[in-house]
């Protein structure tokens, strides 16, 4: 790969799996151009957490920051890509070892959520002591190919917290699949939802040179 933009976020259709319960999405032509003349306009109905996403930590607490009050550099810059396929629970151990090379921001490729218009039956999830070795790297942004850093039925959601405790933030349900491991350059910008607790990404990324 030489300079090329690659696109790691999941399409928004109407196969894209929800978390169980959760809003599906839904887009529509709600008025054609021949209704209206001129154009066609399009009707969306989403959860703010489908698809590749950001959460806001008023997600999961309610005096969190929200979408638009966080730091917009937080999702632009290097990233550092490992991989931990196979690993059920992602540790401080499993992560410790390795250099991450003055990245700011760490992409998980697990394997473990293989197609987004399937929810996975179980996946790959962040351990509590996760969030404490990320503050001591100096990374602000995790990024994982998986619907959530904590399992499916957690109430108490200990990787999301701990990782909020230690000021990072996460966006879920990246593509990592094709990308090695390595070094890149990340764009993967929310919406300006003022309000939100959450927002879709278009996230992007490019190798850089070693």
């Amino acid at each position: 790969m030489t300079n090329q933009w690659i696109d790691i976020t999941q399409p928004l259709n109407q196969h894209i799996a929800e978390w169980p319960g959760d809003t599906p999405f839904s887009y529509e032509v709600a008025v054609s151009k021949e209704q209206s003349g001129s154009v066609n306009i399009g009707k969306l109905t989403m959860s703010t957490h489908i698809g590749t996403h950001t959460d806001a930590p008023f997600h999961y607490d309610n005096d969190g920051l929200r979408i638009l009050e966080l730091p917009v550099d937080l999702y632009i810059g290097k990233a550092c890509l490992v991989d931990v396929t196979g690993v059920s629970c992602v540790t401080r151990a499993d992560l410790e070892p390795l250099d991450f090379g003055g990245a700011e921001r760490l992409l998980l490729k697990t394997g473990s959520h293989p197609t987004p218009t399937k929810f996975p039956q179980s996946f790959t999830v962040i351990g509590e002591d996760v969030g404490p070795l990320l503050k001591e790297r100096g990374i602000r942004l995790i990024g994982v190919d998986t619907p959530s850093v904590d399992p499916e039925t957690s109430k108490e959601l200990l990787g999301h917290h701990s990782l909020y405790r230690n000021d990072v933030i996460i966006i879920e349900n990246l593509v990592l699949h094709s990308l090695e491991v390595g070094h890149y350059e990340l764009i993967a910008l929310p919406l300006a939802l003022e309000e939100a607790d959450g927002s879709p990404v278009r996230a992007v990324v490019r190798r850089l040179e070693s």
